[in-house]
């Protein structure tokens, strides 16, 4: 699929980008290798060009963290603010804490925080059990508050694009001082650091090659140490699909922080149960799915913005229907405090090889009018967000709530089966 809206965006940020980023990718040399009758040869060669590949990632790391060392011993002793997606997962909440930790030894305090909630029985097993320090900070509340202390904000494994916090900072005046990212490109933000690496899996990965590059030092003697380092195993593992889908720097990334993490504990994040209101909107979604093209969609209607985490449960569970490579659950999300937000939330899973998450949602959703695009992904997942606008709030009126729903159900469907399903593009209403 083409995005031809996007092809100026992208051009545009690539001064932003280390020119060594592309050869960690994409290696032409072994792109062009010839067939020898030689099998050795052969071996060899392909050998000589994976090693050239991983030199050079191992180089860009190292780049890198060279770069961020010089950033941050140029605001020693000043305040800084993190700024997570608003639900973030294990990979965000673990390498915010490592950048927490670093910065400490340059006398700069951050702020870990989200405008959302936790509602992933993993997240919260993950920020209760380790002591993670991150704290919710809705939009209205980080409004009223005096934010003249913080120096700069950090973007961690998000670019801005799925944070309701990072307009309120702007208005502040407060520089963006460093993004770090393992996903694609997603906005136009100047920065003075930028680590953005979508060949990396998981940004878990990123901020661990910091810490082999000696940024700080982990000791194995002291539980914030140990627990940041289970925190960014369990980023690793969720991120990897359980390492299933990891390379050689998330593989040695694991391997590092093996000798500091507690394995115990990480099984007990793993193994927290699911709640009854998640089982719910899991049956909700095999009770209104459609199943097209061996794509699996599904909408649940309503949910309490504190069960957002819910859809990318079900769809999680969708995929693993025989006939199915790629699940699609949405839902609209309401925060009961605030009558007035409600946002059509939505996740994609997949286990195709051939599909990019990031192309589908694109291609299907687009952007608003500011370009930004209402979601993207990566390996095997991804997720949308699109604000409800005039039509939210107001659901006290159950036929009104029955009918917009409707609307919004029909219009996403309708959006999903053109990409799914061009030739035929009727939405069935009839449960499967």
């Amino acid at each position: 699929m083409q995005r031809n809206s996007s092809k100026n965006q992208v051009e545009d940020l690539q001064p932003q980008i280390d020119p060594n980023l592309e050869s960690v990718e994409i290696d032409p040399d072994a792109l062009e290798v010839s067939l020898p009758s030689d099998k050795s040869v052969l071996t060899a060669t392909s050998s000589s060009n994976s090693n050239r590949v991983a030199t050079r990632a191992s180089t860009l790391a190292a780049q890198k963290s060279e770069q961020l060392l010089n950033t941050l011993r140029s605001h020693k002793h000043e305040r800084q603010i993190i700024i997570l997606q608003d639900f973030p997962d294990p990979d965000a909440l673990s390498s915010a804490w490592t950048y927490q930790l670093i910065a400490e030894q340059y006398d700069i305090k951050c702020d870990i925080t989200y405008a959302g909630t936790l509602s992933h029985q993993e997240n919260i097993a993950l920020v209760k059990l380790t002591s993670l320090p991150a704290t919710r900070t809705p939009l209205q509340s980080l409004k009223n508050r005096d934010l003249s202390s913080y120096k700069g904000y950090v973007l961690v494994d998000n670019q801005g694009t799925t944070s309701t916090l990072i307009n309120a900072v702007q208005e502040a005046g407060i520089p963006l001082i460093a993004i770090v990212d393992h996903h694609n490109l997603q906005g136009d933000l100047k920065s003075e650091f930028v680590d953005i690496r979508p060949g990396v899996r998981a940004t878990a990965t990123i901020f661990t090659q910091y810490l082999q590059a000696g940024l700080l030092q982990l000791d194995s003697s002291m539980s914030e140490h140990v627990n940041c380092a289970t925190a960014l195993m369990h980023g690793l593992h969720s991120d990897t699909n359980r390492l299933m889908q990891a390379r050689e720097e998330d593989f040695m990334a694991a391997a590092y922080l093996s000798r500091f993490y507690d394995g115990q504990l990480l099984n007990t994040i793993l193994q927290a149960t699911r709640s009854k209101r998640v089982m719910d909107v899991i049956e909700r979604s095999l009770r209104n799915r459609i199943v097209q093209n061996n794509f699996s969609i599904a909408g649940v209607g309503y949910l309490r913005y504190d069960d957002r985490d819910a859809i990318p449960q079900a769809a999680d569970f969708l995929v693993t229907e025989d006939n199915v490579h790629t699940a699609v659950v949405y839902g609209i999300v309401h925060d009961e405090d605030e009558e007035e937000l409600e946002v059509v939330i939505g996740s994609l899973r997949t286990n195709k090889l051939t599909l990019d998450p990031d192309e589908f949602i694109k291609e299907a959703f687009g952007q608003d009018s500011t370009g930004r695009f209402f979601g993207g992904g990566r390996t095997s997942a991804g997720g949308f967000e699109i604000p409800m606008g005039f039509l939210s709030g107001s659901n006290e009126n159950s036929p009104y709530a029955k009918m917009k729903w409707e609307v919004y159900d029909a219009q996403i469907k309708q959006k999903l089966l053109k990409l799914v399903n061009p030739k035929d593009n009727l939405i069935s209403s009839d449960d499967e």
